[in-house]
């Protein structure tokens, strides 16, 4: 197929209550959502990741159309991930010019995601079915974006959904995140788990004393504790310090430190962002390496309902006992697109519409659109 049309939607929800990490606060949920076209009628949807810098989504929007269409339009594609490959070869010098690594993978990721979701539609199946025949029917889920210091109130929300495993969100103060975690934690009922984020808050000496004070709590996993680009030596140092299982991934770039990470011993769960790197083509490679190893795969998202319907489809694709992250925040440019696919004991079902099964926007987000932009070619 040959791509003929770009059309990139930035919008903007403010938000009453901002989502706070060890690292800075939200204060709106912005997103950033690309459509692709062949020219004979067929589209897909694509997300591109837009949470950092809060200046960031009308940036990528640019970015698409100012600096990557031209590599795109009127491209004929035999398969989704051909565009990814070629891409990313061909966006190198151009990142490495800028120094802006980031925004064009994540441009790539969203318009790989879009690629997919056009070749799915195209054969009248779910993204998930294309991906895999065997693809479940539904996947488990998990409520993340909890202040671990107000989490109580929508760890009940989410339980009265069905829902049994709850990610809050630490780094703020140690002490203070441990005495809020234990209160959390004699609060779970039978079968419920509790896995807590620090958004890489700590040095390793910070993190290794924070895995053993918190050792007895039985978390289900220990989320980014140190920065990302720690080395592999002190992520298998860390994982040596305690029996928390530690998970990271959705800023780990690229099939060979993916492939390094599985293969360190270090990690437990493997947490690729489809709209930050790899987009389906990358997350869903690693995602089926990650199972291989006998490793859980349970991809982040914190985004709009593109990349969570995309999350979601390459889960159900992948199998294992991974989880979909699930934003208990509200987010109507999340909310709108899976009020139709409500989670029903605690399990998200995988539409059997065509792609993500998206074929406009949700007429409700249209006011908060910040920027429409639109390129076609030969």
């Amino acid at each position: 197929m040959k791509i003929d049309r770009i059309t990139v939607h930035v919008f903007r929800a403010p938000t009453q209550k901002p989502v706070a990490t060890s690292f800075g606060v939200m204060r709106d949920r912005p997103a950033v959502f690309v459509r692709l076209s062949d020219g004979e009628g067929a589209h897909g949807w694509g997300e591109i990741f837009a949470n950092w810098p809060a200046a960031g989504a009308e940036h990528r929007a640019r970015l698409l159309m100012e600096d990557v269409a031209d590599l795109v339009l009127g491209r004929e594609v035999e398969a989704p991930e051909q565009l990814f490959d070629a891409l990313t070869r061909q966006t190198h010098i151009r990142a490495l010019q800028c120094g802006e690594w980031g925004p064009f993978r994540q441009v790539i990721a969203g318009l790989d995601t879009a690629m997919h979701d056009l070749f799915a539609r195209r054969l009248g199946v779910s993204l998930a079915r294309y991906l895999s025949a065997g693809a479940g029917a539904s996947v488990s889920v998990y409520a993340s974006g909890l202040h671990v210091s107000a989490a109580g109130e929508e760890i009940a929300a989410a339980r009265a959904r069905g829902i049994k495993a709850f990610k809050v969100k630490v780094g703020f103060d140690a002490r203070r995140d441990l005495d809020d975690l234990r209160v959390l934690t004699a609060g779970l009922q039978q079968g419920e788990a509790l896995m807590a984020d620090a958004n890489q808050a700590w040095s390793l000496h910070e993190a290794e004393e924070f895995a053993r004070q918190s050792e007895g709590l039985h978390l289900a996993w220990l989320e980014e504790p140190i920065r990302a680009d720690s080395s592999l030596g002190e992520w298998q140092r860390l994982a040596q310090a305690s029996a928390t299982p530690l998970a990271a991934g959705e800023n780990i770039v690229g099939f060979q430190d993916f492939a390094a990470a599985i293969e360190s011993g270090a990690f437990t769960v493997l947490q690729p962002d489809v709209a930050k790197w790899g987009g389906v083509s990358g997350c869903l490679a690693v995602a089926r390496q990650t199972v291989a190893a006998g490793l859980r795969y349970c991809p982040h998202f914190l985004g709009g309902g593109i990349g969570l319907l995309a999350s979601a489809h390459v889960l159900a694709a992948a199998g294992g006992d991974g989880m979909l992250e699930l934003d208990a925040n509200a987010n109507p440019l999340r909310d709108s697109f899976v009020a139709q696919h409500p989670v029903t004991e605690g399990a998200f079902p995988i539409a059997e519409g065509p792609g993500l099964g998206i074929d406009t926007l949700p007429d409700e987000i249209a006011h908060f659109r910040t920027l429409s932009l639109d390129s076609a070619g030969g």
